[in-house]
């Protein structure tokens, strides 16, 4: 019997209901500088309801950023290898804000409540220490496109506020103690960090939690999050309350692996080619179906969600499978080994991963992707044997079973609760028909706790992610449609004041 995946694509908000005031909508910039592409994305949560609807976004890839100028020192690389400055970054974030808002037809200083920026860009730095001085770039962007610094800081108090929202903040009864959605981030006394993307992961935790809100999905703890953009970021939680601990956090690759296969068919860059703009340079003749010839969307939901059924008519689905088992032979999924300092070409610090009681569990190709160009070649033979329609049903075939192997290391590790849920989004998670085939792994290890209402794929779960942080810090959650505590337990704003006034 098969499955019907729950898939998150909330709404969008029209202006009108914005400026109409009928409605009290908290808006949030969510800017995000990753491998491939940087974002901007405004979400507008109804405080009334907790939901958060799409206002409008703003897509570009990353590899288009200006190059350094004489005298700028090269700040980080992505995965890719493009160059980035500090003032190079600030630029790019400055102009994809604006652009974002004006397409929006919204004023920067009196309509954006919250700014959030984040980074997935993070192979190219040393330690994972070294991601908060590109934040700080990220901010000096903000600030240079007009963002009020009171805009990406928590306010001391309701008065800081705008006054249409401060009714509904709880403020004067909890304040923001670096919790978001009732989950604390694994650091030590030391502060030392142990992923180099622990935000992305937080972030992508909230977002699913939000997002799962439209489907009826109880997304609160103990929950499991993974978030497929270029790199692969995403926790493990536990179901302590009123905060949970983040006992496991994910990282390594995860996009860049169909990236690398697409890069074979030789219609995209080979150094900075990704699978996101395929469809910009394939021609009649390369792809089997009239869906994919039709689609040239740069976001990636595009995909027809061709299912292995079809191709077993069409092909043989015995071709996908053996080819899918051929490239996971250079896939390495594991709890992080001691002495790494990189995992998957993502800083790592597994000693004190170990020494805060969290688990590190990686996707790696080879050893930091030294077996990335075997995955080019497998996708060269595909595409020129079977085409494009057939490589797209192996690469879903593929990050299904990587989605199956992180989970099963998870289990092993004893991380895996029987009530916890699964939450996954970003491109490589959630597009074609890796859901489905998500559903039937995850059944075939055992985990037949009604799959269906436990795991949700969410689209853009980063900039949900966002909007729920923001309201973490202005204390704008609501009671009545709770996003922190435990699966299937009741709000812990009380249990919250209590903690704060130290009874």
């Amino acid at each position: 019997m098969g499955h019907k995946p729950r898939i998150v694509e909330s709404p969008s908000v029209r202006l009108i209901d914005l400026k109409s005031g009928s409605n009290a909508y908290f808006i949030v910039a969510s800017v995000e500088v990753g491998n491939t592409t940087t974002k901007c994305i405004l979400t507008a949560t109804n405080l009334e309801d907790g939901k958060t609807r799409l206002v409008t976004k703003t897509v570009t890839m990353t590899r288009d950023v200006r190059a350094p100028k004489k005298g700028e020192e090269i700040f980080g690389r992505t995965l890719s290898g493009v160059e980035l400055t500090r003032q190079s970054i600030a630029e790019l974030v400055k102009d994809t804000l604006l652009r974002a808002v004006d397409k929006a037809n919204l004023d920067i200083k009196t309509d954006i409540h919250f700014v959030v920026r984040s980074t997935g860009v993070v192979a190219g730095f040393d330690a994972p220490e070294e991601v908060g001085e590109f934040i700080k770039a990220l901010a000096e962007g903000c600030l240079m496109a007009g963002v009020p610094p009171n805009r990406m800081t928590p306010p001391m108090s309701v008065s800081n506020m705008q006054e249409k929202i401060r009714k509904y903040s709880k403020l004067e009864k909890v304040v923001f103690d670096g919790a978001v959605a009732s989950v604390t981030p694994p650091k030590g006394a030391t502060g030392v960090e142990i992923v180099a993307n622990e935000m992305e992961g937080e972030l992508a935790t909230a977002g699913i939690k939000e997002g799962a809100k439209w489907v009826d999905v109880d997304f609160r703890n103990p929950c499991i999050s993974m978030d497929f953009g270029t790199t692969l970021d995403g926790r493990i939680i536990g179901q302590e309350l009123p905060y949970a601990r983040t006992i496991g956090n994910f990282c390594g690759y995860a996009g860049a692996i169909p990236d690398a296969l697409i890069k074979g068919t030789g219609k995209v860059d080979p150094q900075k080619g990704t699978a996101l703009e395929i469809f910009q340079n394939i021609g009649k003749d390369d792809v089997g179906s009239p869906e994919l010839r039709k689609s040239s969307s740069a976001e990636f939901k595009l995909l027809p969600g061709i299912s292995l059924g079809k191709f077993s008519t069409m092909f043989k689905g015995k071709q996908i499978l053996e080819y899918s088992q051929n490239i996971h032979q250079y896939i390495r999924i594991e709890k992080v080994p001691q002495g790494f300092k990189r995992y998957g070409s993502v800083p790592v610090n597994p000693k004190a991963a170990e020494e805060m009681g969290v688990v590190l569990i990686g996707c790696d190709v080879g050893v930091n992707g030294s077996d990335m160009d075997k995955l080019t070649a497998i996708g060269g033979e595909i595409y020129k044997k079977h085409g494009l329609s057939f490589l797209f049903a192996v690469i879903d075939d593929v990050m299904a079973r990587v989605i199956q192997r992180l989970i099963k290391v998870t289990q092993e590790q004893g991380l895996l609760f029987e009530n916890s849920a699964i939450g996954i989004t970003g491109r490589a998670g959630i597009t074609g028909n890796k859901p489905k085939l998500v559903l039937k792994y995850l059944e075939e290890m055992g985990i037949d706790h009604n799959i269906d209402a436990r795991v949700v794929f969410v689209d853009d779960g980063l900039a949900r992610g966002s909007a729920v942080m923001a309201r973490c810090m202005n204390s704008l959650g609501t009671t009545f449609n709770p996003l922190g505590g435990r699966s299937g337990g009741k709000c812990i704003l009380a249990q919250r004041i209590k903690l704060q006034s130290g009874k």
